[in-house]
């Protein structure tokens, strides 16, 4: 099997991050690029990524995250960088292209052997006065809507074994 598709396949949700344990920059950089090569429709590369590996920033916006999820926890599982998808409305495809972005990122992560997961409410987020300080304060304009965090760090446990794949999962037309 090639890389690819063994990163594709081995990939897992990480909901258990070592907090004190930093990415390294070449690794975030990395991680980060890949997401500026996903495919977006006619290639007008409506999504940004707003990279925060601040910990006083990270930590504001789990402590908002966790308020619009209603629950009083890190959504973000101690992950030290959060990676914030966000893509411009104007562009009719912007939901799947910063979903697009947000695959490569977790993609990206495993193939550098860093746990990763898709947290959403990032719409909610930057639609709040409180997301819409953080674009003003970054002097991002425009109609951007979230589309996800991407949490990410080291893995403080071993990746859960994949679930068996449903039987009905394709579908064959030849």
């Amino acid at each position: 099997m090639n890389d690819t598709l063994k990163v594709l396949e081995t990939r897992r949700s990480c909901r258990n991050f070592d907090p004190d344990r930093m990415v390294s920059e070449e690794d975030l950089q990395a991680v980060i690029k890949a997401g500026t090569y996903a495919p977006t429709g006619m290639g007008k590369q409506s999504p940004i990524i707003i990279a925060v590996t601040n910990k006083e920033m990270r930590d504001r916006i789990s402590k908002e995250n966790a308020r619009i999820m209603g629950a009083a926890m890190d959504p973000f599982y101690g992950a030290p960088v959060i990676l914030i998808v966000l893509a411009n409305r104007e562009r009719v495809t912007y939901q799947y292209d910063g979903s697009l972005v947000m695959g490569n990122l977790l993609n990206a992560a495993q193939s550098l052997g860093l746990g990763s997961i898709w947290i959403h409410r990032a719409k909610e987020e930057f639609e709040s006065e409180f997301g819409k300080q953080i674009l003003a304060d970054l002097g991002i304009e425009g109609d951007y809507e979230g589309i996800g965090h991407c949490a990410l760090g080291y893995a403080a446990t071993p990746a859960a074994e994949p679930v068996m794949r449903k039987d009905n999962y394709v579908y064959y037309i030849r």
